[in-house]
């Protein structure tokens, strides 16, 4: 195991210390925020104009926080740029593919950066614990795995791997949470119940994908998570100084004064269809 992933073993439970952590403040947190997210548009243009190629794995447990970090990282960016990808259970015809071939087509072309949300990495994790692979088919992951990214990397894409690490008792507090918010409940897949009961299989089976695949080509970088704000910063900074970016946004724009329009006469109001405006008393 690298140097990256020593003494990062996720806790059965929370340390005393751990509960004793200063939260940042609020507005703390989106003036920072903010500023990294400008951060991340130079970034966005700097990969459009130099052509660099960015694949980018989140992974870890479930409620642990990644898709909360996801998307404070792509909600600035042009989704053309920067894409996330978040794969279906496979069908049978994928199941009977080479396993990374479902994965290849998304990767990242020339000025793209691209975001799996859960990647190939679902065979040593959620595939293996839950008995959905072979033991055959487990071993040649783990076996393969390390030459397919060593592969991504000579071909030129920079692969960044994050593995997000919430204690139990944290993600039991998030699940709980999950069953009063009406916008949340979909989050409790029957995947994500079998979880809670399989705490340690989970831990031993990322302890045996860390061993793997934690290579010096591509290593993984854990975040703690069991704060999210500080997660998701913490990991944002972490990406932004992974990547060699300079601010090619260097051209200064002006908007022209705007012609006078003629020529044209708006259809009566009366033709169209509108929404009610039933919420513009509150405004």
């Amino acid at each position: 195991m690298s140097k990256n992933t020593k003494n990062h073993a996720e806790p059965k439970s929370k340390s005393p210390e751990a509960g004793e952590v200063k939260k940042v403040s609020n507005a703390a947190y989106e003036k920072e925020l903010g500023r990294q997210q400008i951060e991340l548009v130079k970034l966005q243009e700097w990969v459009r104009h130099t052509g660099h190629r960015v694949a980018i794995v989140f992974e870890g447990r479930d409620a642990a926080g990644k898709g909360g970090t996801i998307k404070r990282i792509t909600e600035a960016l042009n989704p053309r740029i920067c894409q996330v990808v978040a794969l279906p259970a496979p069908t049978e015809r994928e199941k009977t593919q080479w396993y990374f071939q479902r994965y290849v087509p998304h990767l990242p072309a020339a000025g793209e950066i691209v975001i799996f949300d859960r990647s190939w990495y679902n065979r040593a994790g959620v595939e293996h614990v839950m008995g959905f692979c072979s033991a055959e088919e487990y071993k040649e992951f783990m076996r393969s795995c390390p030459e397919f990214e060593r592969m991504l990397v000579r071909a030129g894409i920079q692969l960044i791997k994050y593995w997000f690490s919430v204690s139990d008792e944290e993600q039991e507090r998030r699940f709980q949470k999950r069953l009063t918010d009406p916008t949340k409940r979909w989050k409790l897949s029957p995947m994500d119940l079998e979880s809670r009961k399989r705490w340690v299989d989970y831990s031993k089976a990322k302890d045996t994908m860390f061993a793997h695949t934690d290579i010096k080509q591509a290593p993984w970088y854990v975040v703690a998570s069991d704060v999210k704000k500080h997660a998701r910063l913490n990991c944002i900074s972490h990406l932004l100084s992974m990547i060699p970016y300079e601010d090619v946004m260097t051209e200064k724009i002006e908007l022209e004064e705007r012609p006078e329009q003629a020529g044209y006469v708006r259809p009566p109001m009366d033709d169209q269809t509108f929404v009610p405006e039933i919420h513009h008393q509150f405004v």
